[in-house]
């Protein structure tokens, strides 16, 4: 099976390289990684040339935010199977190997664990799935969202059961697994630890919101979810 990598990036330059390196040693010769620059003004695709690699290919985005630029990403893969990536992250060596297997054996839609890793890639916790309660609850993710992108790798046709992404949606990631559970597919929860997750002050994701926004984003899926058959 093919594999792509969906890589958003968004002045990604001072850490994607380290990101680009840890995930080519895991790739064969016909699998792709999909840069999609947000900012293509920027430095980041200079880090991402320099690799001279065919497997990686790089496109601008919109300039809409990182939904988008991961849909942007997303629609650039030819793979049998697409991971999610992050810019600024570091893949542990059996990643690839350890959620191929769990393909393998059935599963559509795979969510693995992550250590969690300060700017210099020091574990600040050694397990997410055990500070955050992941679970594969189709109602408890609507509630509260489990499923983190940079741990995610599905089938393809879970993607395109996934695509067009609906206006007004909080996060790619959020969307993609309540489809796979409301479409009935396997969803996989690998309690391994597979990726240095960084999280440092310049982290695009992960900002406080309102109340009332995230009640109007829960309606907008719930919503959106009705109209996947």
């Amino acid at each position: 099976m093919k594999i792509s990598v969906a890589l958003a990036a968004y002045k990604g330059e001072q850490y994607i390289a380290e990101q680009l390196d840890s995930i080519l040693k895991q790739l064969g010769e016909n699998d792709e990684i999909i840069v999609s620059d947000d900012y293509p003004q920027g430095k980041t695709r200079d880090e991402v040339l320099k690799f001279q690699d065919k497997r990686i290919r790089y496109i601008e985005g919109k300039g809409e935010g990182v939904v988008k630029n991961f849909e942007n990403a997303l629609n650039a893969c030819t793979g049998d199977v697409i991971f999610l990536c992050d810019q600024d992250d570091a893949w542990l060596p059996d990643k690839v190997e350890s959620v191929m297997k769990e393909i393998q054996n059935g599963a559509d839609l795979v969510l693995h664990d992550a250590a969690v890793a300060d700017s210099a890639l020091n574990i600040t916790e050694p397990s997410y799935f055990a500070v955050h309660g992941s679970n594969a609850s189709f109602f408890g993710n609507i509630i509260r969202n489990s499923f983190v992108g940079c741990c995610m790798a599905f089938k393809k046709e879970t993607l395109l059961a996934s695509l067009p992404f609906p206006k007004g949606l909080a996060m790619h990631d959020w969307w993609i697994a309540l489809v796979a559970m409301k479409k009935k597919q396997k969803v996989v929860l690998l309690d391994k630890p597979l990726i240095k997750w960084r999280r440092h002050d310049s982290t695009v994701t992960g900002g406080k919101t309102s109340l009332l926004q995230k009640i109007k984003w829960r309606l907008n899926i719930v919503l959106s979810l009705a109209r996947i058959k």
